[in-house]
């Protein structure tokens, strides 16, 4: 699904760095859906390396919703997950 170079600088992004796993599930959600409003196509979530946390519940949430066309980990940055909304 994603054919297309993506430039990641030129992408909204969201950074949950030192947020708590609850606090990240509602950032996410909000954040799908005001890009979904915002007719983007793609995003990126960076959710860090560490314990794999973040990286979890962020995996969690783009498989169940609806808005999510494809995800995947950015190759040059593991810590960053990319997101391809459906239009």
């Amino acid at each position: 699904m994603f054919e297309e170079v993506i430039d990641v600088n030129n992408i909204p992004t969201l950074d949950l760095h030192g947020e708590s796993s609850d606090i990240a599930r509602i950032l996410i959600i909000d954040f799908i859906n005001e890009n979904v409003k915002l007719n983007n196509r793609c995003i990126a979530i960076i959710h860090g390396k560490g314990l794999g946390i973040l990286r979890q519940v962020t995996r969690d949430i783009l498989s169940k919703n609806k808005n999510v066309l494809d995800y995947k980990i950015c190759y040059f940055n593991d810590g960053m997950t990319l997101v391809k909304l459906k239009k």
